[in-house]
């Protein structure tokens, strides 16, 4: 089976298994991704949905956010990890997208690249949920399965696997791929317990397993 076929096998199984994967972080107005996604990094999605509460309480829109401190969000945002730094990014972004793009996140992948605290996975995740345009979240869930399976091959940096995936996902297909192997990343393949083989629809196909 070569690359493309594999990929396309896994594409299918997981359509099966996770029919409505989508994303697992909370979100109503395509600003709130935004900062739910920077709230995220080396954190659970689950307690960020909890943390964002008492954020969009305190501040419900972007220009609260702008006009807020960082001392502020901080205090809030402090169960994420990383406080400080996430709040002075959340606080420059929204004073960057109510200066610069009238409070709206621009729908160019390099313009959001931009925005502080904005990588490739971020923009990727806005791009692919928020405008529906082809796109590849190379989260650690993505980048450990896509090893294991074989699609790819002892690649780990983020931007390497994104860039070889854009070559065997079928651009429709890249972000609802990804959530889906979020969803598989937790509930079977996972990384802090021996993945469950046993119960996975990839088994067979599985590189793992040869």
């Amino acid at each position: 089976m070569t690359k493309e076929e594999l990929t396309l096998e896994v594409i299918e199984r997981l359509k099966k298994e996770y029919p409505d994967a989508g994303c697992t972080l909370d979100y109503d107005e395509a600003w709130k991704l935004l900062v739910s996604v920077r709230l995220a990094a080396q954190c659970t999605d689950a307690r960020v949905n909890v943390v964002v509460e008492g954020l969009y309480e305190k501040y419900p829109d972007i220009n609260a956010l702008a006009e807020a401190s960082v001392d502020d969000i901080e205090a809030i945002v402090r169960p994420c990890g990383l406080g400080r730094s996430k709040a002075r990014d959340i606080n420059a972004c929204m004073k960057m997208l109510r200066d610069e793009y009238g409070g709206k996140i621009p729908k160019d992948f390099n313009a959001i690249l931009k925005l502080p605290g904005v990588g490739r996975k971020s923009a990727n995740l806005i791009m692919g949920d928020v405008f529906g345009e082809p796109a590849i979240v190379t989260d650690t869930h993505c980048i450990r399965l896509v090893n294991r399976i074989g699609i790819v091959e002892g690649i780990k940096e983020p931007k390497k696997v994104e860039m070889a995936l854009w070559k065997l996902v079928p651009p429709e297909e890249g972000s609802d791929f990804c959530h889906r192997l979020v969803f598989h990343g937790r509930d079977v393949c996972t990384a802090r317990t021996k993945p469950y083989c046993d119960k996975c629809c990839l088994e067979d196909i599985c590189e793992k397993n040869f």
